[in-house]
C-alpha cells in the first residue's frame, strides 16, 4: 500500500512538472512571437521613415542642383544705363527663378542681329528699329524679331551749347553740324528743319570726332545725341545747352530705339522659354522703374568702370522713358512701328518696302 502511494505521488509530480514546463514553453513561445512581431513593425517603420526622408532629400537635392538653361544677351555696345533692367534682372535673380544661366556680353565682331539670327548661344540682343530697317527690306532677312521695347520714344535729338543761339531746328542754318553720315541721320535732319521752315542745305556738314562735349567745344555747333547719356553728360559737367527732340518735330522719326530681338527659331521652338526670359526682362526694367538708383548699382556692379555720377543721373532720367506712356513695359505700338518704315520707304532709305506689322511681336510679353 505504501509503494503503491509512492508510485501515484511520482506519477503526479511527473504530471505537475510536465503541465508547468508546457506552460512555460508556450509563454515563451507567445513572448518571443510578439517580440518578433514588434521588432519586425519597428523595422518596418523604420523603413518607412528612411524612404521618406530619402525622398525628401532627393526631391531638395533635385531642385537644388537642377540644371539651369545656359543663354546670351547680346549688349549693342557698351553696356550702359539702356541696360540696367537686365542687370537688374540678373542681381534679383528674375533670370535664375525663370530657369536661366543668362549672360550679359558685349558684342564682339559682326552685329548684335546677325550673331542672334545665327542660331548660337546667344538667343537674345540689343538692337534699333532703324537699323533693322535694312535687313528687313533685303531679299533675306535676318531671322530676328523684336520682342519688347527698351524705350517708349526716340530719346534722341540734336544737342547744341545755348551760346550758339540753335534753339529751333531753323536756326543750324549757317552753323556747322557733326554727322555720322549715316543716309537715316541726314534724313531726319533734313525733314526736321523742313518742318521747321529752315533749308537743311544751309548746314555745314562736318565729320564727327572723337566725343560728344568734344566736338561742341572745338569744330561743331551741334550734334545727333542720346540725351539719356551725352545730354545728361553735359548737365553733370554744367556745361548749358539747347536739346531738339527728333520725336517733337518728326513724328516718323519717333523710332523704337533700342528694342530687344530674338532668334525667330528659338521663338518658335521654344516659346515658354522665351516668354519666361523675356518675363524676367520685363521685371528688371519695371524694377529699374521704382527704383532707378538700386537698379543704377546693379548696372555699377557689373560695369564699375561707368563713372558712377553718370551712372545715377542717367538712370534717374532714363527710367521715366522705360514705360512712359504705354500701357507696360516692352509694348510695341503697330501704328507707329509700321509709320517709320512706310516713312523709311518714302524716304528712299531702304529699296524694298516692309510689310505691315513685320519684324515685331508683343506675343510673348507678360500679361499685365
Amino acid at each position: 500500500m505504501t509503494k503503491k502511494r509512492l508510485n501515484l505521488a511520482i506519477l503526479l509530480s511527473f504530471v505537475i512538472i510536465f503541465t508547468l514546463s508546457f506552460t512555460a514553453c508556450s509563454q515563451n513561445s507567445n513572448e518571443e512571437e510578439n517580440a518578433g512581431e514588434e521588432t519586425k513593425n519597428t523595422e518596418t517603420e523604420g523603413t518607412e521613415a528612411e524612404n521618406t526622408d530619402s525622398q525628401s532629400q532627393e526631391a531638395e537635392d533635385s531642385k537644388e542642383t537642377k540644371e539651369l538653361q545656359k543663354i546670351q544677351i547680346i549688349l549693342d555696345w557698351v553696356p550702359n544705363t539702356n541696360h540696367t533692367g537686365l542687370y537688374s534682372a540678373k542681381e534679383l535673380g528674375y533670370f535664375e527663378d525663370a530657369g536661366f544661366d543668362v549672360q550679359i556680353v558685349q558684342p564682339p565682331e559682326g552685329s548684335t542681329s546677325q550673331l542672334v539670327g545665327s542660331g548660337g548661344d546667344a538667343k537674345l540682343g540689343i538692337a534699333y528699329q532703324e537699323y533693322l530697317a535694312q535687313t528687313y527690306a533685303s531679299n533675306a532677312p535676318i531671322p530676328v524679331t523684336a520682342v519688347a521695347a527698351i524705350l517708349q520714344h526716340n530719346t534722341s535729338g540734336i544737342l547744341s551749347l545755348k551760346e550758339t543761339g540753335i534753339d529751333s531746328p531753323k536756326k543750324m542754318e549757317g552753323k556747322k553740324y557733326s554727322t555720322y553720315d549715316i543716309p537715316v541721320e541726314l534724313a531726319m535732319l533734313k525733314k526736321m528743319m523742313a518742318n521747321d521752315g529752315g533749308d537743311f542745305d544751309k548746314v555745314e556738314l562736318v565729320p564727327f570726332g572723337t566725343d560728344t562735349v568734344t566736338a561742341l567745344n572745338t569744330d561743331s555747333d551741334s550734334v545727333w545725341v542720346y540725351y539719356g547719356w551725352d545730354g545728361i553728360k553735359c548737365e553733370i559737367e554744367n556745361i548749358e545747352t539747347n536739346y531738339l527732340a527728333y520725336k517733337d518735330y518728326v513724328s516718323e522719326a519717333d523710332f523704337y530705339s533700342p528694342v530687344i530681338i530674338a532668334n525667330n527659331q528659338w521663338l518658335e521652338e521654344n516659346p515658354e522659354d522665351a516668354k519666361a526670359v523675356i518675363e524676367a526682362i520685363c521685371k528688371g526694367y519695371e524694377y529699374a522703374v521704382e527704383n532707378p538708383k538700386e537698379a543704377a548699382k546693379h548696372l555699377l556692379k557689373n560695369a564699375p568702370e561707368i563713372d558712377e555720377k553718370l551712372a545715377y543721373a542717367s538712370q534717374e532720367w532714363l527710367s521715366k522713358e522705360y514705360i512712359s506712356d504705354a500701357k507696360q513695359f516692352g509694348y510695341i505700338d503697330p501704328a507707329r512701328w509700321n509709320s517709320v518704315y512706310k516713312w523709311f520707304y518714302e524716304e528712299k532709305l531702304i529699296e524694298r518696302e516692309i510689310p505691315e506689322n513685320f519684324g515685331f511681336t508683343n506675343e510673348f510679353l507678360p500679361e499685365r
